[in-house]
């Protein structure tokens, strides 16, 4: 059978999500997990890769298995073998046309900032920080340059390895609560680095550095060296994937409601 998992970590001490050779990555831990809990290799597909000290709290994964156990089985003995900053939040049983990156409709990503002249103490590795007051106004009219189909290869990382630079935004979200930010982006998919170099760019014309027009000027050179330098990965949460409702998978889990 087609198992799909919904994934919530704390990316501070992995070196992203895909499994590299030292295996201190996210799916190298769960992956060594499932495996201790089935007693056999498992191997996992997932719906978007995050990069290092980048955070999840709905990563989705999928893969195949002949062990027929109850869901709430494979969410506890699962997490039985996984560290403390990884848990399976959900897991259900999909049909074999499922495919957790092929079948997502959308991505979504959130960012945490924090507007302070001190910097994080508690919150350390799980938020941005600026110390000079943003104009939220002028950070919206910069976003909008952004939303539908554009090339983005101004804000794409010279290692990304996607086929195309060509991507829709369908939704950027800018709210404030407090001392804190939250910017929501959703697109059919993500550049490598490309939000982070797309909050360096609002940032930048949030503190009036920049006008909000210039993010279409940023836009249109289909240049990195136009945009801002890459913003920092420790607010960055891949909130996950949206799916048809005839999957019949969560849209969210509870680790949404601790985000600020």
């Amino acid at each position: 059978m087609r198992l799909a998992l919904g994934i919530s970590y704390n990316g501070q001490a992995y070196q992203g999500w895909q499994s590299q050779p030292s295996g201190q990555t996210v799916q190298d831990q769960l992956e060594a997990a499932l495996g201790k809990f089935t007693t056999r290799k498992v191997s996992t597909l997932c719906a978007g890769r995050t990069d290092a000290g980048v955070h999840g709290l709905m990563q989705v994964v999928h893969f195949d298995t002949p062990i027929d156990r109850a869901t709430s089985s494979w969410v506890r003995g699962t997490n039985a073998f996984l560290p403390r900053d990884i848990a399976v939040e959900w897991a259900q049983v999909v049909p074999e046309t499922f495919h957790c990156r092929a079948s997502a409709l959308s991505r979504r990503y959130a960012y945490v900032l924090r507007e302070s002249v001190v910097r994080p103490s508690v919150d350390t590795g799980r938020i941005g920080w600026v110390y000079r007051p943003l104009d939220m106004d002028a950070m919206k009219l910069a976003a909008a340059h952004l939303l539908d189909e554009h090339d983005f290869s101004s804000f794409r990382a010279s290692s990304c390895q996607a086929l195309t630079p060509v991507k829709t935004i369908q939704r950027i979200d800018i709210s404030r609560r407090g001392a804190y930010w939250r910017f929501e982006f959703e697109a059919d998919a993500f550049l490598h680095h490309m939000i982070r170099n797309i909050m360096g760019c609002l940032i930048a014309v949030g503190q009036h550095k920049q006008p909000p027009d210039w993010m279409k000027e940023v836009l249109l050179a289909r240049n990195r060296d136009a945009a801002a330098p890459t913003f920092s990965p420790d607010g960055l949460y891949f909130l996950g994937p949206r799916y048809a409702p005839q999957w019949g998978l969560p849209d969210r889990t509870p680790a949404y409601d601790g985000l600020p």
